[in-house]
C-alpha cells in the first residue's frame, strides 16, 4: 500500500487535520471488519520479516545491537506476538455470552468487543521496534485508527519506521510522525479515545495529565528498580548466568533488566564469582570487542550512569567499571557492598551497573524491596517451591519470574504491565487486544413477551415475589 499522492505528509500536517482525518475513516466503519484488521496484522508481519536487515541496521546504529540480538528482542518478538493475534483473532472478536439472572429472563445477555477509535502509541527509544510495533499490532487487532510517534533518540529505527510504514499499512488509518518533544506536545494537546505510552514515570505524569483534559483512557508502561532475590538455596551459577543475561541484554537498557540483587548471606561470595564468570563467558575478557555487547543510546544517558558509577556508596567493583565516551561503551559491570543511599539505589539504573547487596535472608530482602515503590518486575532464585510462593505473596510487582529473568513477558498469555509507580494497564496477546477495546454490555430481549411484575402499581403480592426474584 502506498500514499496517495494528494495527501500532505505527516510532517506537514497539523496534528488537528491528522486527528481529523483519522476519525472520518474510523467513522467510515473502514477499520471494522475482521477482514481490515487480519490484513493489516498480515502487512504490520511483512513489514517486518521483508525487511529484517533493514531495522537490524538501523538498531545497530542507534544502539549497537547485534542482528541476533535484534531479532530475537525486536523483529523476532513483535512477529510471535502478531502471529498470536491472526491466529487467535475471530475467537477474541466473538461475542462473550453471559448468564441472565431470573429476574431479567426471558432474555440473551453477551459482551462485545468494540474499537476504541483512534489511538496514539508513543514509543521509547530503548527497543524502537517492538515497543512500538507490538501496540500498534494489538491497536489494529482491535480495528483502531492509531498514530505512531517513534522516539527521537533512536533517529536510525525512527527513520525506517517512517519509510516502511506507509508502504505497507492503511495510510487512510494508519500515520506516523516522527519528531521530538513538540511533536509529542502537540500530539498529546488532540483528544484521543486511548494513549498508550511506554517510558520513564516522569513523562507518564505528563501523558496522563494530558489525557485527563479529555478523559482519555491511557496505557503507561513504566519502569522502576526491579530486584532480584537470590535465595541460601538456590542454584547460583545458574542464576549467575540467567542474571547476566537480563542485565547486560541490550547494555542494561531494558525496563525489567534486574537492577539489583539481594542475595544470602551464605552465597554472596559465590555469586560474586558466578557473575564475574558468566559475564566472560558471555561477552569474553574484552566486552568492549564483543559483538553481543551494545552501546549507550546518548551522551547524556552516557553522563548520567558516569554519574551514578562515580558517585560512590559502594565498597568495590567486582568487575568492570571501564567506559569510552567517545563510543558510549560501558563495560558491564557489578558493583558489592552498596549502601542503601548510594546514587545507584535512588533510582533506576538503566544501564549496565549491577549493585549486589548481601542480606541476612529472604524476609530481609522483601523489607528492603516493600520499604520503596512497586517494581514493574520482580525475579526470585530458589529451588523450594514455598520459598518461591512466600516472595510472590510476600510483595507486589507488574510481573514475577522464578529461576530466571525477563522471560515473563515473552508469554503471550500473560497480560505485561506494571502497578503502582510502574504504571498502569497491561498488554501482550489477548491483552493488548482488550486495552484497545471497549467491553460494551448488550442485553437482548424478546418484543412480544412482557412480564409486568416490574411495573407499578405495586401491591403485597408483587412486593413479596420481588423480593423472591430481585
Amino acid at each position: 500500500m502506498t500514499a496517495t499522492l494528494d495527501r500532505p505528509s505527516p510532517a506537514a500536517e497539523a496534528p488537528a487535520d491528522l486527528v481529523a482525518r483519522l476519525r472520518k475513516t474510523y467513522a467510515g466503519g473502514r477499520t471494522r471488519p475482521e477482514a481490515w484488521r487480519r490484513q493489516q496484522l498480515e502487512r504490520l508481519r511483512a513489514l517486518l520479516t521483508e525487511n529484517e536487515g533493514e531495522l537490524a541496521a538501523a538498531l545497530y546504529a542507534d544502539l549497537g545491537k547485534s542482528s541476533s540480538e535484534a531479532f530475537i528482542t525486536e523483529v523476532g518478538f513483535t512477529v510471535n506476538e502478531i502471529d498470536v493475534a491472526l491466529k487467535h483473532l475471530s475467537a477474541w472478536m466473538r461475542p462473550e455470552r453471559v448468564s441472565t439472572p431470573l429476574n431479567a429472563k426471558p432474555a440473551k445477555a453477551y459482551v462485545v468487543r468494540e474499537p476504541l477509535g483512534v489511538s496514539l502509541v508513543i514509543s521509547p527509544w530503548n527497543y524502537p521496534v517492538q515497543l512500538l510495533l507490538a501496540p500498534v499490532g494489538a491497536a489494529l487487532s482491535a480495528g483502531n485508527c492509531v498514530v505512531l510517534k517513534p522516539s527521537e533518540l533512536a533517529p536510525a529505527t525512527s527513520a525506517a519506521i517512517a519509510r516502511l510504514v506507509p508502504r505497507y499499512l492503511d495510510p487512510e488509518a494508519v500515520v506516523v510522525v516522527e519528531g521530538a518533544v513538540p511533536e509529542t506536545t502537540a500530539l498529546l494537546e488532540q483528544r484521543w479515545d486511548h494513549i498508550f505510552y511506554t517510558g520513564n514515570g516522569t513523562v507518564g505524569r505528563v501523558v496522563a495529565r494530558a489525557a485527563a483534559e479529555h478523559l482519555t483512557p491511557v496505557t503507561l508502561e513504566l519502569g522502576g528498580k526491579s530486584p532480584v532475590i537470590v535465595a541460601a538455596d538456590a542454584d547460583v551459577t545458574t542464576a549467575a548466568r540467567r542474571i547476566a543475561f537480563g542485565k547486560f541484554l541490550n547494555a542494561g537498557q531494558t525496563c525489567v533488566a534486574p537492577d539489583h540483587v539481594f542475595v544470602a548471606e551464605s552465597v554472596h561470595d559465590e555469586l560474586l564469582r558466578a557473575l564475574a564468570a558468566a559475564i566472560e563467558e558471555f561477552y569474553g575478557k574484552d566486552p568492549a570487542q564483543a559483538k553481543d555487547f551494545g552501546r549507550i543510546v546518548n551522551d547524556r544517558h552516557f553522563a548520567r550512569l558516569a554519574g551514578l558509577y562515580d558517585g560512590g556508596g559502594f565498597g568495590r567493583t567486582v568487575t568492570g567499571g571501564s567506559r569510552d565516551p567517545e563510543t558510549r561503551y560501558f563495560a558491564p559491570t557489578v558493583v558489592d557492598e552498596v549502601a542503601a543511599d548510594a546514587p545507584l539505589m535512588g533510582q533506576e539504573i538503566f544501564g549496565p551497573i549491577l549493585p549486589v547487596i548481601p542480606v541476612t535472608g529472604v524476609d530481609a530482602a522483601l523489607a528492603r524491596i516493600n520499604a520503596g515503590d512497586k517494581p514493574l518486575a520482580l525475579y526470585a532464585f530458589t529451588k523450594d517451591e514455598d520459598t518461591a510462593q512466600h516472595i510472590i505473596a510476600g510483595t507486589s510487582s507488574g510481573g514475577v519470574t522464578v529461576n530466571h529473568t525477563l522471560l515473563h513477558l515473552t508469554i503471550p498469555t500473560l497480560p505485561f504491565g506494571g502497578v503502582g509507580e510502574s504504571g498502569t494497564g497491561a498488554y501482550h496477546g489477548r491483552s493488548g487486544f482488550e486495552t484497545f477495546s471497549h467491553r460494551r454490555s448488550v442485553l437482548e430481549k424478546p418484543a412480544g413477551l412482557d412480564v409486568k411484575l416490574l411495573y407499578p402499581p405495586y401491591s403485597a403480592l408483587k412486593d413479596k415475589l420481588l423480593r423472591r426474584v430481585l
